[in-house]
């Protein structure tokens, strides 16, 4: 079993808690969030099931605070890797291909399904970690009005339209039926034509791929 090194406790902590989170991560990848168990986690961590304990208590408390994590990073991936000078229709195109590499790496049943395995108070607080996703998205949509790229339209109702044209792509995508390009393709265009953007311009912004 691989030990971590650690100058203080606190550091030690640390390091275990986000090998945790880096195990919940790679078992997404082989077997969906909702048929991981907390077994799982500990074995792929390298830690025992009663020291998983220690960190998180039940696997609601472990999916909230991956979920939390996978907002944070893709927020700053967001935000690092999206070019200064990126109009607002660039902005919504990097936005959705993220999101949707998003559901390829880190698959997850639907809402409903979530719920039903978390119940309703988890599963809230589940919703309450998405959010700043939908406010980054809120934000573009409101900078891309007022200046003049996109209609006027309610920015948070408009997010979560665009949010739920995302998730529609998750079956598709993990059956195979599509690829992240094409349904890229086929979220972006459709929404940047919903808000006004002419056809070359949303082909173009839907063309632009962010740089590191």
């Amino acid at each position: 079993m691989p030990k971590i090194s650690a100058p203080t406790v606190a550091a030690h902590r640390a390091q275990t808690r986000e090998r945790i989170l880096e195990a919940v991560a790679s078992l997404t990848r082989s077997q969906g969030i909702d048929r991981i168990s907390l077994t799982d986690v500990a074995s792929e961590a390298g830690i025992t099931r009663t020291a998983l304990y220690n960190y998180f208590p039940d696997k609601a408390s472990l999916l909230l605070a991956f979920t939390e994590h996978v907002t944070t990073r893709f927020v700053e991936r967001y935000r690092r890797e999206l070019p200064s000078d990126a109009s607002a229709a660039e902005r919504l195109s990097a936005f959705v291909r993220f999101q949707l590499h998003g559901l390829v790496e880190h698959p997850h049943p639907a809402a409903a399904e979530l719920g039903a395995s978390l119940g309703p108070d988890a599963y809230q607080a589940l919703a309450d970690h998405v959010a700043p996703m939908q406010h980054l998205l809120a934000e573009i949509v409101r900078q891309g009005a007022a200046n003049g790229e996109f209609d006027a339209v309610p920015p948070e109702a408009t997010a979560k339209l665009t949010l739920a044209m995302i998730g529609a792509q998750r079956v598709p995508l993990l059956r195979g039926e599509t690829g992240t390009d094409e349904a890229h393709s086929l979220v972006t265009l459709f929404t940047l034509r919903a808000l006004g953007v002419g056809s070359e311009t949303a082909e173009r912004a839907a063309l632009r791929l962010p740089s590191a």
